[in-house]
Order: structure tokens, then C-alpha cells, then sequence
């Protein structure tokens, strides 16, 4: 009996890698260049405000316009999404943004820059939460932290290959007299347009479909995930798009994202700006280097604690434990002056922050169904990403207003508390802390047996 348990917890391990090895890879290679495309406004600001003759507060405006758009079609686009399924819209996704990056390069005022940020948020809306459905139809609930924690790492690790890419090419890159900003956002923005077909002719829909596992791998995969949403018996779980939209839970979760994302995405596109600020004779490929740290760092704790949070099978503590270990670390950076214990500040506090998002966006599917949970985490994402408009925009404010990029990390960490304390006062049944003790004996004693 032992053994036959020891070979179906093996066979069951090895199909769940199998499937990750397979689904894992490209979606986080898109979302590196979904996050780069987004945010690599933060490298061409070091060249381009002055070339536009951009204010801090136009350029905060500019980042932040991105998430209006986003905000927007975020519903919208998901609803699509599950018309058309995944592998054709997300590859319509990526073709229209992919253009639309490159657009960036050709602007030539504040005004064309507005209208070209507001319309790539439109074309990326939609993106987050469809590839979020995506991994719920490919892994269960107890498999989906880790997952999406593969899969979220790719932002931070967006981050650690834009900073050296795009300050070499903003730096060495200026063909046909064009400044090296622009050349940035065309470079980087092509690889959407090539992943469009890739997505076309690679993503397979759900694992019923999937000629690459074997027929009792696709049996089993099928059997457990739709065991799961057998589980689910609250009428509260099935509920319809607008009920949805008006579910207290989902509106409440949408709160505490908007609180978070103002801060993580304010340091996001701000920190290019930040450490130039910190020594002002740095050349942009010296930033570039620089902002690598944090991110590399903060890859490497997110994935080790996506894992804990699915070992332990808890996600509350493991999402306002790191955010509040964030808004310390802040408010550390803010008021150091030291460049080496700034960027150390800096560290913790994105390692935090992004170690929050993996548990966090396991939290719908506690208590909704998937299909549910699909629309709800548009919505959360939807009104979080109101938080990035607000975010780089107050930053401008602060900046225009003190001088200090710093500055602007005092009202973050404020906010960071909030959204700690929120998430701290949430009322959910997870696994409680005594219960995931047990988990991990359980684990131990199984590792022991196997």
C-alpha cells in the first residue's frame, strides 16, 4: 500500500513538472516582455524628459496614464478572452502592444506621448488576468502559488534584464541621427510582435488538448482540476459577471492592490531616478547596473516564498507579512543617505513587495470559482492598476515640489502600512496557522515515506 502511494505521489509530481516545464516558459518570457515594454519609460525618462522638455509631474503623468487605459479594458478585454479563449486573444494582445511600444519611439511631444501610453494600456488590458485563468486551467489549487510565482518572477526579472539592455542601447544605439531613447522602445517593443506568432502556434488551450502529455497524464490532470471545482460548493463561488464586480471580498481585494500598487509601481519607474539622484555622476549604464540589485534580489526571495506559502498551504500571512516588511525597508530608504544602504533598503523592500503577489492572487480562488475568480482578478487588477496612475503621478508631485526623489519613498511606506493592515484584517478561511503546522509534519512525514 505504501509503495502504491509512494509511485502515484511520484507520478503525480513528475506530471506537475512536466506541465510546468511546458507552460511555464512562455509565459514568463511574455510577461518579461509585457514588463519591459510597461515600464522601460522609467530608463528613457534619464534622455528623454529633456528632449520633450518634460516636468517631473508630466512624466509621472505619462507613466501613470498607462494604467487609465488599463483600468479601462481590463474587464472588457477578459470577457473576450473567454470568447475567443486564450491562445487567440492573448496573441492579439501581444501584436497590438508590441506595435505600440515601437510607436513610442517616434513621439515628439508630451501629448503624443500621453495618447501612445493611455492606448498601450488599452492594448495590454486584459494580459495579467488572462494568463492568471490560463494557470488555473493547467494547475490546481494547491500546485498554483508556486506557479504563478514562476510566472510573477518574471517582473523583477524584467527589471534586472531592461536596466543593462536599455542603457546600452539608449547609450550606444543612434542610428539615422535618432536618440538612443527611441531606438530603445523599437528594439524592445519588436519581441511582442514575434511572441504573437509564437502564442498562435504554441499555446494549447487546456490539458484535455495537450498531445504532449500521455493520455493518463491528461486523465488525471483533467480528473483533479475538475474534482476541484466539484469542491466548491458555496452559491457564492458561481456567480455572474456583475455579481462578481459587486462581490465585497473582490471589491475589497481590489482596495488593497490599488494601496500596494501605488507604492510598487512609484518605486518602479522611479528608481532610475532615484539612484541618479543619490550620486549625479552616474552615466545611464552605471544606473543601469545598479538598478539590477534590487531585482535580482528580490527574484530570488519571491520564488523561495511562493513556495513556502504552497507548502503551507497559507496564503493571508504570506501576503501582509512581506508588504509590511516592504513599508520598514521603505521608510528605511527614504531617510538614508548612503547610496549602498539605500539600495539595500530598496532590496528588501521589492523582495517584499513582490513576494506578497503570488499568495495574494491565490486568495480569489479560495472562494470563487475559476471561471469566477477569472473575472474577479480582472477587477482586482483592474482597480489596483488605478494605483499605478497614481503612484509615478504623486511621485512627479513630490519630485517638482522637493527636489528629492527620495522623498516620495516616505508617502510608499505609508501607504505599504495601510495595505498590511488591510490585508491583516481580512476575513477568510484559509488555512490557519495551527493547520499549516501540521501541513508541513505531514509533508516531512510523507517526504520520510517516499
Amino acid at each position: 500500500m505504501g509503495t502504491s502511494t509512494a509511485s502515484h505521489a511520484a507520478f503525480e509530481k513528475a506530471t506537475v513538472k512536466k506541465i510546468t516545464r511546458r507552460v511555464i516558459p512562455l509565459v514568463f518570457i511574455m510577461y518579461i516582455i509585457n514588463y519591459i515594454d510597461r515600464a522601460n519609460i522609467g530608463y528613457a525618462s534619464l534622455h528623454m524628459n529633456t528632449d520633450l522638455g518634460l516636468t517631473s509631474q508630466a512624466f509621472g503623468f505619462a507613466a501613470g496614464l498607462f494604467f487609465i487605459g488599463y483600468f479601462v479594458f481590463e474587464v472588457p478585454s477578459n470577457v473576450m478572452l473567454a470568447k475567443f479563449g486564450a491562445r487567440v486573444w492573448i496573441a492579439r494582445i501581444l501584436f497590438t502592444w508590441g506595435a505600440l511600444a515601437m510607436a513610442m519611439g517616434l513621439v515628439q511631444n508630451e501629448y503624443q506621448l500621453y495618447a501612445l501610453r493611455f492606448l498601450l494600456g488599452v492594448a495590454e488590458a486584459g494580459f495579467f488576468p488572462g494568463i492568471m485563468i490560463y494557470l488555473s486551467q493547467w494547475f490546481r489549487g494547491k500546485d498554483r502559488a508556486t506557479a504563478t510565482g514562476l510566472f510573477v518572477a518574471s517582473i523583477p526579472v524584467s527589471y534586472i534584464i531592461a536596466a543593462p539592455l536599455s542603457t546600452f542601447i539608449m547609450d550606444h544605439v543612434h542610428w539615422f541621427d535618432f536618440a538612443g531613447w527611441r531606438w530603445m522602445f523599437i528594439i524592445e517593443g519588436a519581441p511582442a510582435v514575434l511572441l504573437g506568432f509564437v502564442c498562435l502556434f504554441y499555446l494549447v488551450e487546456h490539458p484535455k488538448d495537450a498531445k504532449w502529455l500521455t493520455e493518463k497524464e491528461r486523465n488525471w490532470i483533467v480528473g483533479e482540476l475538475e474534482a476541484e471545482e466539484a469542491a466548491k460548493t458555496d452559491p457564492s463561488q458561481h456567480l455572474s459577471v456583475f455579481k462578481t464586480l459587486a462581490n465585497p471580498k473582490v471589491l475589497y481585494l481590489g482596495a488593497i492592490y490599488f494601496v500596494y500598487q501605488v507604492g510598487s509601481l512609484g518605486v518602479g519607474y522611479w528608481l532610475p531616478q532615484i539612484i541618479k539622484g543619490l550620486s549625479g555622476n552616474l552615466q545611464a549604464w552605471q544606473i543601469g547596473l545598479l538598478g539590477m540589485i534590487p531585482y535580482a534580489f528580490a527574484t530570488a526571495v519571491m520564488i523561495w516564498w511562493s513556495a513556502r506559502s504552497d507548502r503551507l498551504n497559507e496564503r493571508k500571512l504570506h501576503s501582509w507579512l512581506p508588504m509590511g516588511i516592504a513599508a520598514i525597508a521603505m521608510f528605511a530608504a527614504a531617510l538614508l543617505s548612503s547610496t549602498t544602504l539605500v539600495i539595500i533598503s530598496i532590496s528588501i523592500a521589492l523582495a517584499g513587495l513582490y513576494s506578497f503577489k503570488s499568495p495574494f492572487w491565490a486568495v480569489p480562488s479560495q472562494f470563487l470559482s475559476i471561471a469566477t475568480a477569472g473575472t474577479a482578478i480582472a477587477a482586482i487588477n483592474s482597480i489596483g492598476n488605478l494605483g499605478g496612475f497614481v503612484g509615478p503621478f504623486v511621485q512627479g508631485m513630490i519630485v517638482d515640489a522637493t527636489g528629492s526623489p527620495t522623498i516620495g519613498l516616505l508617502f510608499f511606506a505609508v501607504l505599504l502600512v495601510i495595505a498590511t493592515i488591510m490585508m491583516f484584517g481580512m476575513k477568510l478561511a484559509p488555512t490557519k496557522s495551527t493547520e499549516a503546522e501540521g501541513n508541513v509534519e505531514k509533508q516531512k512525514a510523507h517526504e520520510a515515506t517516499a
